[in-house]
């Protein structure tokens, strides 16, 4: 018998088609929950299952055109089948074989599939609604008509990420179809605790977009609710929310004993099984004899099984494999790879540098947009984006809600699309609110895709200290970044790489999160504008030594500089290097710089000693030079947080006097030497 193609749903699919499509989901679901539970298991881990909630995928996406896009949540295996993604994969991926869609990497919750238009499942509650605003942006700006469909369980809908991208949805006036697939369930609290309106839908008016409630036990009924509100967004109206309500006929996962849930509520959700309801709607209307509907169901299970046991045989992914498709491939040995051979040069301040910057990409790249807090018409707090929106129009450079996790979910969809966004996060303190989209997300991407498709959005964002800012608006948090498998991290010490940086970042094909210093923001210096692209990680040597070597970044370049000129007079020369590049970190360049110094080094940073990125540093050298007396020290600010008190402040963050100091203890010996 023929197994089951990748055809996706129609919308011209027939009722019985559309009955089959949900036998499909409901036999895939049923082997995986038999493979999951098994003993021992078939299928490790938990693998949430979307028993009752068939008609939901089915109908909508018979709604829908082909191009259009799907975002689904973590139970989305019913989303991947209608989508059009074949059989085999989905179940070779839940099975975690080398021929599933994502090649073991994704698993059950974690599936993605761009070039099928499954833009994938979202493992995180409500994170996939931000990104769906993007991938909407990004057909706006394309004019392409296409509509995106982000669905949601019930308990996403008190998710600040979902309140978040509802609202940014409807600012923008976004193509987009968010659907609620309510069971009554978040997880494993009713969802009658959590919610004070009678209706989830009741809560779209508050976002200024309509809402309406169905029943999502029938494919008919969401298809033609779908296809009004797909037909209402392309018309250009925005989003509208369809909560579906749907019977949980399973647990909340493949283990799920559900101790919890009364019997009561498991009997009355019996009774609302979709697959029963539309098999016995369609036999009564006489569509479907019951015969032909047995003899559907056994040729659909006949065909799982086949599909089953096709995964079981196939292969495991090759363990060599493992770490391929973190980052793009780059070499940060090469030479300049463009630049025009006439340098112009002008005298500039850091902030101008970053307008400069900005103003060049949106001329260079159509697709490429800014936005942020304040970005568009105000031209950003510290005046980065001033005057952008005047010269290349509201479309390209605009404002945001205050929403960090839309602002950086946006950008990661309409990065996946192909878009170049540049954001503005105000203050670094406040990705903190919104860290899910750059770790859970977009450094995700490119791996989780084995390399077929990637995010490569660009964040700039300000970090660090001045006098007067309290400890929510001073923290210096690239360790944290840096510690990222998938993110590059990068921090402007001067004017040129203001400019240069921004630009190196833009052209590289991974999520990039540029450091700034509002500290260096009035800082002038000259900017060649012609400067050539640099492949991205190249540290900067600012000046030779050969007995010790300060390795700085960011804030900490000018006190670097001057302390190296203070301890000049004492004749002990010291080299400082600039790292600029945190990930990818230029190993060759810190080496060489390290072993011309006699091996002795100061790190120095702005942010605390505990886990700051300078006891990596430290380990990297002690295993690259392992067995060779090392003399390094750090320089950090203590384990404390940062007051607003320009007295505390000054006590407590390095300066060229500390630094200098760190420097004559391992420079010691050779002080000792001089003067003898």
């Amino acid at each position: 018998m023929e197994v089951l193609s990748s055809t996706p749903v129609e919308p011209e699919a027939s009722s019985v088609e559309l009955l089959r499509n949900m036998l499909v989901i409901r036999e895939l679901e049923q082997q995986a929950r038999d493979l999951s539970t098994a003993t021992p298991p078939k299928v490790l881990g938990s693998v949430h299952l979307c028993a009752g909630q068939e008609a939901v995928p089915v109908g909508a996406l018979a709604a829908l055109l082909p191009t259009d896009q799907v975002v689904a949540t973590y139970r989305g295996h019913g989303w991947a089948v209608a989508s059009g993604l074949s059989l085999a994969e989905i179940f070779g991926e839940i099975c975690h074989r080398q021929n599933g869609v994502n090649g073991g990497r994704g698993g059950s919750a974690y599936m993605m599939a761009l070039p099928a238009r499954f833009v994938g499942e979202n493992s995180i509650v409500g994170a996939g609604l931000p990104i769906g605003c993007g991938i909407a942006m990004a057909n706006v700006a394309r004019g392409n008509g296409n509509i995106v469909i982000v669905s949601l369980g019930d308990g996403a809908f008190n998710q600040g990420s979902t309140h978040e991208g509802l609202a940014f949805a409807a600012a923008r006036t976004l193509p987009v179809v968010i659907v609620c697939e309510n069971n009554g369930w978040s997880e494993m609290t009713p969802t009658s605790l959590t919610f004070k309106t009678e209706r989830i839908a009741q809560r779209a008016s508050a976002y200024g977009m309509p809402g309406v409630t169905i029943d999502g036990t029938d494919p008919l009924t969401v298809k033609e609710t779908v296809r009004q509100a797909a037909a209402r967004a392309r018309h250009g109206d925005g989003p509208l929310l369809i909560e579906c309500r749907v019977p949980r006929l399973w647990g909340h996962y493949n283990r799920d004993i559900e101790h919890y849930r009364p019997k009561e509520d498991r009997d009355q959700a019996a009774t609302r099984d979709p697959i029963i309801l539309f098999s016995e709607k369609l036999i009564h209307g006489g569509e479907i004899t019951r015969a032909q509907f047995e003899a559907l169901a056994l040729e659909v299970k006949d065909e799982l099984s086949q599909v089953v046991q096709g995964a079981l045989e196939s292969a495991e992914p090759t363990p060599e494999t493992a770490a391929e498709h973190v980052w793009a491939s780059i070499s940060i040995s090469a030479s300049s790879i463009s630049g025009s051979a006439e340098p112009n040069v002008k005298k500039m301040s850091f902030i101008q540098a970053v307008n400069a910057a900005l103003d060049a990409e949106l001329s260079n790249h159509p697709e490429a947009i800014v936005y942020g807090e304040d970005v568009g018409v105000a031209g950003g707090i510290f005046g980065a984006s001033r005057g952008l929106q005047k010269k290349y129009g509201s479309e390209r450079v605009f404002d945001t809600p205050i929403s960090e996790s839309a602002i950086l979910g946006s950008a990661v969809g309409a990065a996946m699309m192909g878009m170049k966004p540049v954001v503005e996060i105000m203050w670094a303190d406040f990705t903190l609110v919104a860290l899910d989209q750059l770790i859970n997300q977009a450094a995700n991407i490119r791996y989780i895709t084995r390399g077929r498709s990637a995010a490569p959005v660009v964040v700039r964002t300000q970090q660090g200290t001045t006098p007067g800012s309290c400890a929510q608006h001073s923290q210096s948090l690239e360790a944290l970044l840096a510690h990222i498998p998938g993110l590059r991290v990068a921090l402007s010490a001067t004017p040129q790489d203001a400019y240069s940086i921004l630009r190196d970042a833009v052209a590289c094909d991974d999520p990039c999160v540029i450091f700034e210093a509002r500290s260096l923001y009035q800082g002038s210096g000259d900017v060649d504008l012609n400067a050539p692209t640099e492949p991205i990680g190249k540290a900067r040597l600012h000046r030779a030594g050969h007995d010790a070597v300060i390795v700085t970044w960011g804030t900490m370049l000018g006190p670097s500089l001057e302390a190296a000129d203070s301890v000049k007079s004492e004749d002990i020369d010291v080299a400082v290097l600039d790292l600029r590049w945190l990930s990818p970190l230029d190993e060759e360049a810190l080496f060489k710089a390290v072993k011309s110094a006699g091996y002795r080094a100061v790190i120095a940073h702005e942010a605390n000693v505990t886990g700051g990125f300078g006891a990596e540093i430290i380990a990297r050298l002690q295993e690259a030079f392992a067995g060779i007396p090392l003399h390094i020290a750090r320089v950090g600010a203590p384990n404390v947080r940062v007051p607003a008190s320009p007295v505390l402040m000054r006590a407590l963050i390095p300066n060229a006097a500390k630094i200098a100091d760190a420097v004559r203890r391992v420079a010691e010996k050779v002080a000792a030497k001089h003067v003898g």
